[in-house]
């Protein structure tokens, strides 16, 4: 799924290609909003909140989730899709240029007054003007038990961490993602090092937990089953972790440098 990192730029792309511009089309291709018409609104912005794209277009936005293989693709008018068209779920063009959001893995519009009611439950953004260090401390903390690999995907604790940014987490901070984060030392240093980590690789192409940017190098145990640690070299596991169906996904950890 998508991280935080990666809806940020998505954002900015559609932002830059939108802003300020009059709708000249506007297809919503899924059922509850077959009907609706945007053309000749202007879009105000399109900005991110956690995981989740916000188009704000007068007093009404268009909310979306790309899920697990959702994107947004922006395109020159009459440019060939790089994605078929079945997979479209929304086309929104200006003059100059076309907008399709493929595959979202949810799509609706709301009034724009009342877009709490679709992002309103996030934590606060760790890569939004609303980031607060100190609310997603108690968020993490306010259900000691939980096992903090779990604590971390909640987006109600802080919003944007996804698996990947999970996985190398626990590994800096040396933890188990099954450790109940009252047993994790200095929870605040794993907020603090969450939002480096997001900040860092914001505008990158490729996402980066070591510092090193090539092939097989990048994460210190996301996706690394089976091979040695970066750090000592004890090879990495894997396995799940999850409260439900909607948590369990794959956790990796080095049983050397994860207590």
């Amino acid at each position: 799924m998508p991280e935080g990192d990666t809806v940020f730029r998505a954002a900015a792309r559609l932002h830059t290609a939108l802003a300020g511009k009059v709708l000249t089309r506007s297809d919503f291709r899924v059922p509850a909003f077959a009907t609706l018409d945007l053309v000749g609104r202007t879009v105000d912005e399109v900005v991110p909140r956690g995981k989740h794209l916000l188009h704000r277009i007068g007093d009404l936005t268009v909310h979306s989730h790309l899920k697990m293989e959702g994107r947004w693709d922006v395109y020159a008018p009459g440019e060939r899709w790089r994605r078929p068209a079945f997979q479209a779920r929304v086309v929104l063009d200006a003059a100059d240029v076309s907008t399709v959001g493929f595959t979202l893995g949810v799509l609706e519009v709301v009034p724009r007054d009342r877009e709490s009611e679709v992002v309103g439950h996030l934590g606060p953004d760790l890569l939004g003007p609303d980031w607060d260090a100190d609310v997603a401390l108690r968020n993490l903390t306010a259900d000691p038990d939980r096992p903090v690999g779990l604590a971390l995907l909640d987006q109600r604790v802080m919003a944007g961490l996804g698996n990947v940014y999970r996985n190398e987490l626990c590994f800096l901070r040396g933890v188990l993602p099954t450790r109940p984060v009252s047993e994790v030392r200095d929870p605040a240093r794993m907020v603090t090092m969450a939002s480096r980590l997001i900040v860092a690789n914001r505008d990158r192409s490729n996402r980066v937990a070591t510092g090193v940017d090539r092939p097989g190098q990048r994460f210190w145990v996301y996706n690394r089953a089976g091979k040695p640690c970066l750090r000592c070299g004890t090879r990495v596991r894997s396995g799940d972790l999850g409260e439900s169906e909607l948590t369990l996904r794959d956790t990796y950890w080095c049983p050397r440098c994860q207590t």
